[in-house]
């Protein structure tokens, strides 16, 4: 986007490709050169046009959503998108803090780590006890509060069922205790991934 006025193209297209005249949810993808005020500026047009419900952000670190929430407009931005998983939890030492103080939700991809972690034991354990599959024990395990989203990749109705059963699971405090264990926590800051 590089200005309120030119915003709108890219929109139209989408949404008639889409079949529909809005977007529930509009992302920037990245930080880049467009200054942030002016995508906001953008953004709020959007919004006042009825063309978006709502935008939010997508690979922002800590940084960056620092200097978003000194802008006007930005405290309309709805969620924040980056890759989180059991094996990519480097946002646990100071973005989802930052998030979560804020009330701005985590919109996590790639939860199943694009189904490479469904092999581990300890979801595999996990997954026997409860008469569950391991994706569904690691969606579980992303979506333990109500400030994290996710986003799994379903290519069927049937795959999309039972990610969902994900939600029925009640995981304990000690199974939670023994993710963490197979799956540890960060220790420090570190840079925020993406695939």
């Amino acid at each position: 986007m590089r200005s309120a006025s030119v915003a709108p193209a890219p929109i139209c297209a989408s949404t008639r490709r889409l079949r529909t005249d809005h977007l529930d949810m509009y992302l920037l993808h990245w930080p880049g050169p467009v200054p942030l005020d002016e995508t906001l500026e953008a953004f709020d047009a959007l919004l006042r046009a009825g063309k978006i419900r709502h935008w939010g952000v997508s690979n922002f670190d800590t940084p960056d959503l620092e200097e978003l929430i000194d802008l006007p407009g930005a405290t309309a931005v709805a969620a924040n998108q980056v890759l989180y998983n059991l094996t990519r939890r480097g946002i646990e030492f100071d973005l989802m803090p930052w998030c979560r103080a804020r009330a701005l939700p985590i919109m996590a991809y790639s939860p199943l780590e694009q189904g490479r972690l469904l092999r581990d034991p300890a979801l595999l354990r996990l997954a026997a006890e409860y008469g569950a599959t391991p994706a569904q024990i690691a969606l579980r395990w992303v979506l333990r509060d109500d400030l994290t989203i996710a986003l799994p990749k379903a290519g069927t109705a049937a795959h999309a069922a039972e990610l969902r059963g994900a939600l029925d699971l009640p995981l304990s405090p000690q199974d939670m205790a023994a993710l963490d264990r197979a799956f540890r926590p960060p220790e420090r800051k570190q840079p925020l991934e993406v695939i």
